[in-house]
């Protein structure tokens, strides 16, 4: 059997040893210590914005942190892309609130405004204006950052931005994970860099990242006994996953520059097969290309492409099943266009790995041409 070719696997720097053996040396193995403070000091640097970043265990954990401190609670409303994966909605769950869920604009396959404003004005008319909007960079591409906060703005609902597969795209020049009034990052083991398991909350406001700080670790206050006036969780990064997250941040514009270069050659390659379509940046953003996804011409296509890649052991998966296809959400409202369910039914997310060969890159290109 051929080599595997995975769709996104871990690519370590070899900074990371460094990180993690100071750790062990320094006996720094709880979720405190210099490479937590150090981890969150370079993502601060690196977005800018006057960004405050706390390092939690998963970015599904920093999600939650934030309609925690937004203030959702039992029976709230919050809306939600439904072009996602699960752990974009599932928080909401985790609060007693409901999901909303609207969907995609075809421009960049993320929230659409206009749906997104005719759901606000809908849930208004029926009793319930929304606590919070959870946008979505899809496999890297920006949302419509300026459409969708003027309409959060005009009235007044706080937007948390799921930037956990963008870190490194930016719109407008501006780095993703600064457009949200929470925003949140995710360092999973298929991600673009990764701590193996870890996310992180981003804010401008340094009082809410301590807050998330505090709730992260249990919510103990500060006394002599273990005094608690508030529930807390147990969501912090542990010093040794921060070490390779350090490492990591090392190679992370590297990273970008690949998996852009792994979109490119699939474009150059495959673009003149006209039952298959590239989703285009628009002229306003950079996409760190995460996964590069092509559109076949319809779900048959679609699958006869993935299994022919898998008879060679080349993973590919299709694109998010929409939330509200999903049977755990079955009952939740939903506001459709029509974008989600067509992208589910003809995209699939090819290789995308910053440590993919030019080999296996042509291994993948001949295959899906040889379908053609």
């Amino acid at each position: 059997m051929s080599s595997k070719i995975w769709l996104s696997s871990p690519h370590m720097s070899g900074k990371e040893h460094e990180f993690i053996k100071n750790a062990f040396t320094t006996n720094w193995i709880a979720p405190l210590g210099p490479n937590v403070s150090g981890f969150e000091k370079d993502l601060e640097e690196y977005l800018k914005q006057e960004s405050h970043v706390a390092v939690l265990s998963s970015g599904t954990a920093a999600i939650h942190l934030a309609l925690v401190l937004i203030g959702v609670k039992h029976g709230d409303e919050v809306i939600c892309q439904s072009f996602t994966f699960s752990a974009s909605a599932n928080p909401i769950v985790y609060q007693g609130a409901n999901p909303i869920f609207v969907d995609s604009e075809k421009d960049t396959w993320n929230l659409c405004p206009e749906q997104l404003e005719i759901t606000i004005k809908d849930r208004i008319l029926k009793g319930k204006k929304p606590k919070a909007i959870i946008a979505v960079h899809l496999y890297g591409m920006p949302y419509n950052v300026e459409k969708i906060r003027e309409i959060a703005d005009n009235y007044e609902i706080p937007i948390i931005e799921d930037s956990a597969e963008a870190l490194g795209s930016t719109y407008k020049n501006s780095k993703c994970g600064t457009f949200g009034d929470i925003s949140v990052l995710s360092f999973n083991g298929n991600k673009i860099i990764t701590t193996s398991g870890g996310g992180a909350l981003i804010s401008k406001n340094k009082d809410i990242k301590n807050s998330a700080i505090f709730l992260a670790t249990q919510a103990r206050d500060k006394h002599v006994s273990y005094l608690h006036s508030h529930i807390g969780y147990n969501y912090r990064m542990s010093n040794v996953l921060a070490g390779i997250g350090r490492g990591q941040m090392t190679i992370l514009d590297s990273h970008v520059a690949r998996r852009r270069f792994n979109f490119n050659y699939y474009k150059e390659q495959l673009d003149y097969i006209e039952e298959i379509e590239f989703l285009e940046e628009p002229s306003n953003s950079f996409s760190n290309r995460w996964l590069s996804c092509i559109l076949t011409q319809d779900f048959k296509t679609r699958e006869a492409i993935r299994i022919l890649l898998e008879k060679d052991n080349i993973e590919t998966r299709p694109l998010w099943k929409p939330m509200h296809q999903q049977p755990i959400f079955k009952d939740s409202p939903s506001y459709l266009n029509g974008v989600s369910d067509n992208l589910f039914e003809r995209g699939l997310c090819l290789p995308s790995g910053s440590n993919l060969t030019e080999n296996e890159l042509n291994r993948i290109v001949l295959n899906i041409k040889s379908y053609f």
